[in-house]
């Protein structure tokens, strides 16, 4: 079946998560970010994954903006960071204002002007997804914004793929999945997606029962595997 919806996960995807810790980093007040900021954006992405990965299969849901906030905690501490509320306040600011790959734009305005649905399914929260998208302004080439807040439990539960049909009205083999993340796009492989992991890092592949079934060094290609 032809491809008829593009659903994008967010955080890593389309927004640059080590854009605050860079950011912040280049601002005179916070010259003490200098070096170690790629640690601090590092452990504080790793640590937000992990943390709603544990909060899943535990049942303790709480919104992605804590587990943000939690996160970056524990990796302010672990870079000797964690004295300094005034840096804690501004990446976290900053963090609602994440920039888009570059390519992000045209990509998607490509799939809207092919007919094609698009959309966000995200671990973050209605307001944190509404902030980044409206920061980056690509408002007008998306249809939905879908969060996980709708079912109370992150990704990759089924649940939460579950979504895209709910809105779309579409069939599992009418989606192209496409996410920066190993594991999400191998779990929404298993899930019926056609899938596409965007692999900026050239990391190995995950060892799990799926794999992601296009691997992509950047965005621009998603129109084409999507038939636009």
């Amino acid at each position: 079946m032809p491809i008829t919806t593009c659903v994008f996960d967010a955080y890593g995807t389309l927004f640059d998560v080590a854009a605050a810790a860079r950011q912040a980093a280049s601002e005179p007040e916070f010259a003490a970010l200098k070096d170690s900021w790629p640690q601090v954006a590092e452990h504080w992405r790793q640590k937000q994954l992990g943390y709603s990965w544990l909060r899943a299969v535990t049942g303790a849901h709480t919104d992605f903006w804590e587990v943000t906030q939690n996160a970056l905690d524990w990796a302010l501490e672990k870079t000797s960071h964690d004295g300094n509320p005034a840096l804690r306040a501004r990446l976290l600011a900053l963090y609602w204002e994440l920039q888009a790959f570059p390519e992000v734009p045209a990509m998607l305005r490509t799939l809207k002007d092919a007919g094609l649905n698009t959309a966000i399914l995200s671990n973050g929260s209605p307001q944190m997804l509404d902030g980044a998208v409206k920061s980056a302004g690509i408002g007008d080439v998306l249809d939905a914004l879908l969060s996980v807040e709708s079912v109370g439990v992150f990704k990759p539960d089924a649940k939460v793929y579950d979504l895209v049909g709910q809105h779309f009205g579409c069939a599992k083999a009418d989606v192209l999945f496409v996410s920066s993340n190993g594991w999400d796009a191998a779990a929404a492989t298993g899930y019926g997606f056609e899938t596409a992991w965007v692999n900026r890092s050239a990391e190995p592949v995950d060892r799990l029962p799926w794999t992601p079934v296009h691997t992509l060094k950047e965005l621009t290609e998603i129109p084409q595997l999507a038939g636009a």
